[in-house]
């Protein structure tokens, strides 16, 4: 992969992973419909290490107080006095499934990455994902009425998003929504429990670089993805929560919904 191919795929990821049109997807179908060689899959993990940085920045006074509060809250023996304390607690209780059914599934999940057709089939799924959420969800609840099972609700829908086409973002917001959150506490916490999830699965990827002795010819690519990624992921958090505070879901299951019949034509006329 050159350079210009990883900056290109860099701000496509730090765009799609918080927009919820699934990044996994575009950076499958981006080289393809281009006509590029594939991404590795040690590349696509560890870019999304740079939208982190994007969360970290927005998000950087919402997780001192957090951790702060987790640790005042452990040292007094009253780990759930205050809601942000709880709220760190649900991040870890919604991060659970995705790394159990990770680890136990994650030679398959690699595999689907290798299927540009299969991400385009499944964009479809999460368009109507998005449109299901849109149309019978409540929106009527805030981010501090959260409870235990809205964090294992919305932590299952994150492993669907281990798949190519379904959006991390797309999912955990449409749980959300479902369980009756307001679209911009649905988004909030959405991209609170992104953290550890992209942490733990780019420590996976790494080690796999380092075994694979592949760090010294890909760590190029992977730094120019890594800083587009955390520049435009960045920006699209910003963005998007103003967004959806006024706006609908419905514009990004359009999206997905067009990409997809784009990609599956492209997959017959290719044969």
């Amino acid at each position: 992969m050159n350079l210009l191919h990883a900056l290109i795929l860099g701000i496509v990821q730090g765009a799609t992973e918080y927009i919820p049109v699934s990044s996994s997807a575009h950076l499958v179908l981006v080289p393809w419909f281009l006509g590029w060689p594939d991404a590795s899959f040690t590349f696509e993990v560890l870019v999304q290490w740079g939208t982190l940085v994007g969360v970290f920045i927005f998000f950087w006074k919402d997780l001192v107080v957090i951790i702060k509060s987790v640790i005042v809250g452990i040292a007094q023996g009253k780990p759930l006095a205050t809601f942000e304390a709880k709220l760190g607690w649900l991040v870890v209780v919604a991060t659970i499934p995705a790394v159990v059914l990770g680890s136990l599934f994650k030679d398959y999940f690699e595999a689907a990455f290798a299927s540009p057709a299969l991400a385009g089939v499944l964009l479809i799924l999460n368009a109507l994902l998005l449109t299901v959420a849109e149309r019978w969800g409540s929106r009527t609840r805030e981010l501090e009425q959260l409870q235990w099972l809205d964090a294992i609700v919305v932590g299952f829908w994150q492993v669907a998003a281990m798949l190519p086409g379904i959006s991390r973002s797309g999912a955990t917001i449409s749980g959300a929504v479902l369980r009756g959150f307001n679209r911009t506490a649905a988004a909030r916490f959405s991209f609170l429990i992104s953290i550890p999830a992209l942490l733990g699965a780019g420590v996976v990827a790494l080690k796999d670089l380092l075994d694979a002795d592949a760090l010294t010819t890909e760590l190029p690519a992977i730094t120019v993805g890594f800083i587009a990624a955390a520049v435009s992921g960045y920006l699209c958090i910003r963005w998007l929560l103003g967004y959806l505070q006024k706006h609908s879901l419905y514009i990004f299951a359009i999206y997905c919904a067009v990409v997809s019949v784009l990609s599956i034509i492209l997959a017959l006329v290719r044969g």
